[in-house]
């Protein structure tokens, strides 16, 4: 069997071999789907920028893609550190919108499973947050942002003022 030596920034140093047929066993359909896919972004999405910049513009100050929790491995997509307030702009695609998620035809059971991981993982993820005193805010991508900038900034200030 051939593989394809795998390198690591400048340093032209072989951290691996991977093997020529491991991207005909991916969970993508097709090599197209498969580049489409991994060019989603995870952070920096247009409706988390739209969000982002109404909070900022009403004077609020926050971390971005940060972990809330130094012990969970998953982060938020807004921290307020002192109002211990965790918000989360989701994808109605990723995160199983029940208005807008539409399962694919193609690798019908891989989505399935992946959207239902995802879903869990969004739960547990404020329980356990919510465990440790966050408050947990989640809004769907298709939001107004402006509306969302208003509940943050409310939910926010009054966090900050009960302390």
């Amino acid at each position: 069997m051939c593989g394809i030596p795998v390198r690591t920034g400048g340093l032209g140093v072989i951290v691996g071999i991977v093997n020529e047929d491991s991207a005909s066993r991916s969970w993508a359909s097709s090599p197209a789907t498969r580049k489409s896919m991994k060019n989603n972004r995870s952070r920096d999405t247009k409706p988390e920028l739209a969000v982002r910049s109404a909070v900022h513009r009403r004077g609020l100050r926050f971390r971005v893609s940060e972990r809330p929790l130094a012990d969970l491995r998953r982060t938020a997509d807004m921290v307020f550190r002192k109002a211990r307030v965790a918000v989360f702009v989701d994808g109605c695609y990723w995160h199983g919108c029940s208005s807008h998620h539409t399962q694919p035809t193609t690798n019908h059971e891989f989505w399935a499973d992946k959207i239902a991981s995802n879903i869990a993982r969004d739960a547990d993820t404020n329980a356990r947050l919510e465990a440790a005193g966050w408050t947990v805010l989640r809004f769907w991508e298709h939001e107004d942002p402006e509306v969302v900038a208003d509940i943050v900034q409310e939910r926010v200030r009054s966090a900050r003022t009960s302390d």
